[in-house]
Formats: C-alpha cells, sequence, structure tokens
C-alpha cells in the first residue's frame, strides 16, 4: 500500500517561500565571493603586461585578497555577535563595492595589493557571516540545501567572472574586469538592507518578540515557531564563550579541530589553483589565447551545473557518502590529469584527455567537498562556542587558500606541471582517509542533538547519530 503524503498547511508553504527568498539574497553574498575568484585569472595576464609583473608578483597579487579575508573572517566572529549577522553582511557589501572601483584603479602592483587585501577584508566578513546566517534562519529539513546555494552562488559568480573576463579580453580590459563587478555588489547591499536579522541573534540579544515575528513570516506555522523558540532559549542559558571554552573544553576543541581540518582540506583539494590560474593550466595543455579563456568559462560552467547536483542530494544522500564519493573522484582526475601533463600533451586527443579530467576533478569538487564543508561547519559547533568555532575555521579556510595561491606558479616552474598535480591528487586521495575516519553524517538531525551527542564525548564520527 503507497504512502500517503498529506500536503503542506498553506501557512506553512507560505513560510517557506520566505525562507528561500531570505536565504537567497543571503546567499549572494556567494556570488561576490565567486566574482572575486574568478576575475583575477582572466585579468591576471594584463595586469602582469601593464605593470610589467613577474610571477612571484601575480602571485602576491592573486594572494593578497586571501590575506584580507583571513582577517576579515577573523574579525567577522565578534562583529556578527556584537552587531549582528545583518550588519555584518551590510559591512562586507560596502567594502565589497568601494575596494572593487578602487581595485579597478590601481596605479601600481603595489596599490592593487592593497586594494585587494581590503576586498580580501569584505569577503571574509561574508564568508563567515553568510553560512552562520542561513543555518539559522534555514528550516531543518532543508538546512544541507540552503547552505548549500551558498556554494552554489559562489560558482555561478566564477562562471560570470569569466565570462566577463572573455569578453573583456578582446580589448584587454583588465580594470574593467575588475571594476564591473561592483554592480553586483550594489545589488546585494540592497537585498541584505532588507533581510531580517537572525532569529537566534535576536534572542541573544533578549529580543523575543522581534524573533518570534521573525520566524512567524520564516515558518508560517506557530507549533513549529514556538518549538524553535523554545529550542534556541534552552540554548541560549549558556551564552557565548568562545575562547574560554576553547581553553577549558576538550570536546569543543575537537569540533573546533574538525572545523579547522573539513577547511583545509578543501582548500588543498586543489580547486582554487583551478580557479585563480585556470588560463594558465590551459596554457600548460596546449589551448592559448582566447582558446584558453573560453575553456575556462566551460570549466565555470561545469561547477555551476554540478553544484545543482549537491544541493538536490545532500539532505538526501547525505553529507559523509558525499565527500567520500567526491574525494575519490577528484584523486582519481587529478591523478590522471598528471599523468597526461608528464606524457605530454601535444597531440589533439592528449589534450581532449587532459580537459576531461580537469573537468571530472572539477564534478567532484562542487558536488561533494565545496558545499558539503560549509555544511558541516555551519553544523558541528556548539551554541556558548558557534561564532568562534565558524571564525576559526572560515580563518583557516582563507589561510589555506592564501598558501595555495601563493605557491602555485612557482611548484608548476620548479616541479612541473605532472608532479604539480601529481601532490594535489596524493591530497584527495589522503582526505578520503581522514574523512572516512572522523567525519560525521549530520542529515536531518538538529542542531541541539549534534551538539548534545558531542559534549557527552562522542567520536567525531558519531556526534550526528
Amino acid at each position: 500500500m503507497s504512502e500517503v503524503v498529506l500536503p503542506l498547511p498553506a501557512e506553512t508553504n507560505k513560510g517557506l517561500g520566505h525562507s528561500v527568498m531570505t536565504v537567497g539574497v543571503a546567499a549572494l553574498a556567494g556570488l561576490m565571493f565567486g566574482l572575486d575568484i574568478g576575475v583575477i585569472s582572466g585579468a591576471l595576464q594584463f595586469i602582469g603586461k601593464t605593470f610589467h609583473a613577474s610571477d612571484f608578483a601575480k602571485e602576491w597579487i592573486v594572494s593578497s585578497m586571501m590575506f584580507g579575508a583571513a582577517a576579515g573572517a577573523l574579525g567577522a566572529g565578534f562583529l556578527s555577535f556584537r552587531m549582528g549577522r545583518k550588519f555584518s553582511l551590510i559591512v562586507g557589501a560596502v567594502l565589497f563595492v568601494l575596494s572593487s572601483l578602487a581595485c579597478a584603479g590601481a596605479w601600481s602592483v603595489e596599490s592593487l595589493m592593497v586594494f585587494r587585501v581590503v576586498l580580501g577584508v569584505a569577503i571574509g566578513i561574508a564568508s563567515f557571516t553568510a553560512p552562520l546566517y542561513i543555518s539559522e534562519v534555514a528550516p531543518r529539513d532543508k538546512r544541507g540545501a540552503m547552505i548549500s546555494t551558498y556554494q552554489l552562488m559562489i560558482t555561478i559568480g566564477i562562471l560570470a567572472a569569466f565570462l566577463s573576463d572573455t569578453l573583456f579580453a578582446y580589448i584587454e580590459a583588465w580594470r574593467w574586469m575588475l571594476g564591473i563587478v561592483a554592480l553586483p555588489g550594489v545589488l546585494f547591499l540592497i537585498g541584505v538592507i532588507l533581510l531580517p536579522d537572525s532569529p537566534r541573534w535576536l534572542m541573544m540579544r533578549g529580543r523575543t518578540a522581534d524573533a518570534k515575528k521573525v520566524l512567524d513570516t520564516l515558518r508560517g506555522d506557530a507549533k513549529i515557531v514556538t518549538s524553535e523558540m523554545d529550542e534556541i532559549a534552552e540554548q541560549l542559558k549558556r551564552p557565548q564563550r568562545g575562547w574560554t571554552m576553547f581553553r577549558e573544553n576538550t570536546n569543543f576543541r575537537r569540533s573546533v579541530g574538525l572545523g579547522v581540518a573539513l577547511q583545509v582540506m578543501q582548500q588543498f583539494t586543489g580547486m582554487n589553483v583551478v580557479m585563480y590560474y585556470a588560463p594558465s593550466i590551459f596554457g600548460v595543455v596546449g589551448f592559448k589565447g582566447q582558446d584558453a579563456l573560453w575553456g575556462t568559462a566551460i570549466v565555470g560552467l561545469v561547477n555551476v551545473l554540478s553544484t545543482f547536483i549537491a544541493i538536490a542530494i545532500v539532505d538526501k544522500v547525505g553529507r559523509r557518502p558525499i565527500l567520500l564519493g567526491g574525494f575519490a573522484v577528484m584523486a582519481i582526475g587529478l591523478g590522471a590529469l598528471g599523468v597526461a601533463l608528464h606524457i605530454g600533451t601535444t597531440e589533439l586527443p592528449m589534450q581532449i584527455f587532459a580537459v576531461a579530467m580537469l573537468l571530472m576533478f572539477i564534478v567532484g569538487f562542487a558536488v561533494s567537498a565545496g558545499p558539503v564543508v560549509w555544511v558541516l561547519c555551519s553544523e558541528v559547533q556548539p551554541i556558548e562556542g558557534r561564532d568562534f568555532g565558524i571564525a576559526v575555521s572560515t580563518f583557516t579556510n582563507w589561510a589555506a587558500n592564501f598558501v595555495v595561491g601563493l605557491t602555485f606558479l612557482s611548484m608548476l616552474t620548479g616541479l612541473g606541471s605532472g608532479p604539480t598535480f601529481g601532490i594535489y591528487a596524493a591530497l584527495n586521495a589522503a582526505f578520503l582517509v581522514v574523512t572516512f575516519l572522523f567525519v560525521p553524517e549530520t542529515k536531518g538531525v538538529s542542531l541541539e542533538a549534534i551538539e548534545v551527542n558531542l559534549m557527552a564525548g562522542k567520536p567525531l564520527r558519531q556526534i550526528g547519530e
């Protein structure tokens, strides 16, 4: 006998619609993130021509943004706790618009690096705050998919930047490449101003009536609202005390360590190497000029389409199986690419094979480590140390990103293309083992239940049970 599924009450459907719109606007922070990951890859060669920049200088131009982002992520923990998630997103949006325009007007390598540090601060604030905000406004059963929309917007931003770069490349207009991203930044700022504050943060500040109004809009069901407010109120009996808790509580140190490990793993997959230096990689494979830039745009498109798969399956298949499969696919893809580059890609069939393996890697990342790491990092931290834990893991993301961006061209020159991609393949294989041993399954589990299991001392792999 088939199961009868009753439709949700009309008011609940309406509430879900408000939740989706709210999350969608917040996820635009990911669009800003993606635009600035992608835009520098196409602009870099023309910046190099204008300022006669060496490979070393180019690495610093790329990596200066990540340095700023690491600082922004650290400051965002305090800012979002004291002033609110919405206020933090507004600050990030304002800085994004102003620094994008400043980058377009840079008069030297040094000035461009300074402006990209400020741009990084904006991205760091947004990359900390947006997943946190989304996790606090999303319904429990849609949390994984809604947090994954943040990663989707990153991929859309990367694709948009790649396409924009390709078009402006015909006239070598790198200043337009960097400056035009201020336009979506203005739209993001307008959208964020219209967002409600996080109900969790409102209750943390004693504004219970305001929190109820927000939840009434987002959930549309009085029973759900009452239950969720009771859960939040119970948690808030224990106020934020992140650093103190980190020093005193071994279990909290375990969850912070897991967040740090996940972000290191995400960055050292090699994905941002591809995003920052895609035209250079296509050049190594054998595609030059505009062909390399259009190949880069194809990478961006595959990245976007694959992220839709992640959103569709993250709350059905689960976090852990997706990560295991993703790291396996990435290891195979980069390993095969490294072998192809070592053998040589002077002939078209081998060039096509190398690109296919690169795209295989992109699919593996976009379905797994890209979105799932952000989901897990927002889920595994207990409420008393939540802002601290997510700030540390987001800082780690950008610190690792900085190292990746600063070393790739040097590795490519010093080791050769085959060994360089072989190293990243080996790292992905190692991350597969780490995931199997330590990463929990949190699908469909409340944040409160995850916290109870963590503080009870259960192994990390079991805190979602």
